[in-house]
């Protein structure tokens, strides 16, 4: 029983690829289901690992990349269709490469490191889902509004993506920095 918030994690991952394809196709229903799916997947699998305990350190790991996954898929998916931007897509995909670079560097070259999403990650991530639901609703026919209502929430990410990418870069280069003086018994 403690394996069912991996297997849903998987399962999350493995929903990507409907995903990519429904969104390829222009099936937005499908692709709104799928992407709800994915999402109510997540919630389970966060909730059973907490109530029963069920956390692993392969949970740990699988469920922020099965996260990115779904969110990349996404961003390209509806980049692909012209639903959104190129350029917000690269940035989405960007950030998320600069993140996962400086945290190999970092384990590579200082030690080990926890991740420790801060809130504005915590804020980007939210408003990047909030965009892909609004946009999957918006073209699935679901609901209808204005225009600059996307346009608003897509600078929202926009900016709200680039802000965490500088943040994450500042706040670790600060750290890894003060770890290596530390350890080299410099004074800081």
């Amino acid at each position: 029983m403690r394996h069912i918030p991996n297997l849903l994690t998987m399962l999350r991952m493995l929903l990507t690829v409907p995903l990519a394809w429904l969104l390829r196709d222009g099936r937005y229903d499908a692709a709104l289901l799928i992407a709800l799916i994915a999402g109510f997947s997540d919630a389970l699998d966060g909730y059973l690992a907490k109530r029963f305990s069920w956390q692993s350190r392969l949970g740990g790991l699988l469920d922020p990349v099965a996260d990115k996954l779904l969110l990349v898929v996404c961003f390209v998916g509806l980049a692909d269709v012209g639903a959104l931007p190129w350029w917000l897509a690269l940035l989405v995909i960007g950030r998320d490469a600069v993140i996962v670079a400086g945290a190999i560097a970092y384990h590579n070259l200082v030690g080990p490191l926890t991740a420790e999403p801060s809130r504005l990650s915590k804020l980007t991530t939210t408003l990047q889902i909030v965009l892909i639901l609004a946009v999957l609703l918006h073209l699935s026919r679901f609901a209808e509004w204005p225009d600059w209502f996307n346009a608003g929430l897509l600078t929202a990410v926009a900016a709200a993506t680039l802000g965490s990418g500088i943040d994450y870069v500042v706040r670790w280069s600060i750290r890894a920095w003060r770890e290596t003086h530390t350890q080299s018994g410099d004074p800081q």
